[in-house]
């Protein structure tokens, strides 16, 4: 059976053609019709009034045939929870499509279950609740479910579908830089690939833990990389699992390392939560900088290690102390030219939403040398909100550092505790004398460092102090 779609919805309507599409849809020209007239003798089919049409996501089975089956729909400030199928440049300037407004091209991923992405609404809502922008949603689902070695064969034609459809957009006179793509996973090559297409002239890619399995060894021409758009980023969240582990933007974000995320299941027991939790944090964690509720600052740095010793305290270096952060800040706030590639950046965040943090150095120098490690637990309080890293001074050496990740940029008081020896016939009185300083990063220079008086520590005992650090 025929489904018909309305253009208009006066209170009485009369048809006066109708047109089958490709998706079998009838699309039927209307008027308003006149009740005496009808009354009167006149003929006419009478239709009652009926609701607008909203286009969906396709679902599809695991063995889904051959076909793409590839959807482009539109979502707009006037009608944002409502998606318009449009194929066509022309069905985009019939449907609200403004050209002098960015557009955000939403890519999904990998559809293991041939289901609608459970976060594409909120996603959709989010961006046009905070861009002032066009949202164009690309339904793949029906390409990118099966066997995934057999939907990264998909890729390519895809991409090209897309690029084919984005052509259309900008013969309407919209500029190739206004255009922004976000994809997710397997979705961030196929961005790129899009991006390639368009010889790396549009505005921005954005890839959200993007795809590692098939793409780690893939070359520039088959994976995101910086030439794919005039700025390239990617938010690295499940590196050792479902996401890539190199870098492949201008600008890379290995969250917490890039690995385990914290409040993700750490056992198998969580079932399909253990396989995805990491690889969707870079989805919850974009979604929280939209709405910007808090910073969420990354630093460059040669490896993580070195980032959570406190080696990295800055951005001079490559960014000119330009440090870059997650959200829509124009070139994520890196402001120097040319743009240096493939440069990582680090970040700490906590277990939920907003997930930002603000990150302090800590540092803490002996008054004198000792023959054995000493390792110090520096916890900041805030309202009863804590945070706790241990500082280690390698033997023979003066001064330990660390990087310290607080949910609240003020702290109010500090605690100290020297950690006794393990030794279990009598009870460790060591004493140790030295200074903590700390400062918020990124730290351009000495004043933003607040050191405490000489400290004495006794071994097992919590000593606090008076902290008073504002934002």
């Amino acid at each position: 059976m025929h489904r018909c779609l309305q253009v208009e919805s006066p209170r009485y309507l009369q048809v006066t053609s109708c047109k089958v599409s490709g998706n079998h849809e009838v699309l039927c020209h209307l008027h308003s019709w006149d009740p005496l007239t009808y009354l009167s003798g006149s003929s006419g089919d009478i239709l009652p009034t009926l609701e607008q049409k909203c286009a969906d996501f396709q679902n599809a089975s695991f063995l889904r045939g051959t076909t793409l089956k590839i959807q482009f729909l539109l979502f707009t400030h006037s009608n944002p929870s409502c998606g318009q199928r449009v194929e066509e440049g022309s069905d985009l300037q019939n449907s609200g499509f403004n050209t002098s407004l960015e557009t955000k091209l939403l890519i999904h991923g990998f559809r293991a279950l041939g289901s609608k992405p459970s976060w594409i609404d909120k996603f959709i809502r989010t961006l046009l609740r905070t861009t002032n922008s066009n949202v164009i949603a690309v339904d793949w689902v029906y390409a990118s479910t099966g066997f995934y070695f057999s939907v990264v064969e998909n890729v390519v034609k895809v991409s090209l579908e897309i690029s084919r459809f984005l052509g259309q957009v900008l013969e309407l006179g919209v500029s190739k830089s206004s255009i922004h793509i976000i994809g997710v996973s397997l979705g961030a090559h196929v961005g790129g690939m899009v991006g390639q297409f368009h010889r790396g002239q549009l505005g921005r890619i954005t890839g959200l833990d993007p795809a590692g399995p098939e793409y780690t060894r893939a070359s520039w021409e088959e994976r995101l990389d910086p030439g794919d758009a005039l700025f390239v980023e990617a938010i690295h969240t499940d590196t050792d699992n479902l996401g890539i582990r190199i870098p492949v933007g201008h600008v890379d974000y290995f969250v917490n390392g890039g690995k385990d995320q914290p409040g993700c299941p750490t056992f198998i027991h969580a079932g399909y939560n253990y396989l995805i939790c990491d690889h969707m944090r870079a989805v919850q964690l974009y979604l929280s900088a939209l709405e910007d509720s808090c910073p969420l600052m990354a630093f460059p740095c040669s490896s993580y290690k070195a980032f959570l010793a406190g080696d990295c305290l800055d951005c001079f270096n490559p960014f000119l102390l330009s440090c870059p952060r997650i959200g829509l800040v124009e070139q994520s706030g890196v402001n120097i030219v040319p743009l240096p590639k493939e440069v990582k950046v680090y970040l700490l965040t906590s277990s939920k939403a907003p997930y930002c943090v603000y990150h302090n150095l800590v540092e803490f120098r002996l008054k004198e040398t000792r023959n054995k490690d000493t390792d110090i637990e520096v916890t900041f309080l805030t309202n009863n909100v804590t945070s706790s890293v241990t500082i280690t001074i390698p033997k023979h050496q003066l001064r330990g550092k660390r990087i310290l990740a607080h949910p609240q940029c003020h702290i109010n008081q500090v605690n100290l505790k020297l950690h006794a020896s393990k030794r279990m016939w009598r009870k460790d009185r060591t004493v140790i004398t030295g200074t903590l300083c700390t400062g918020p990063l990124p730290i351009n220079n000495r004043e933003k460092v607040v050191c405490l008086p000489l400290v004495q520590l006794q071994a097992g005992v919590t000593a606090s102090h008076d902290l008073k650090i504002a934002c």
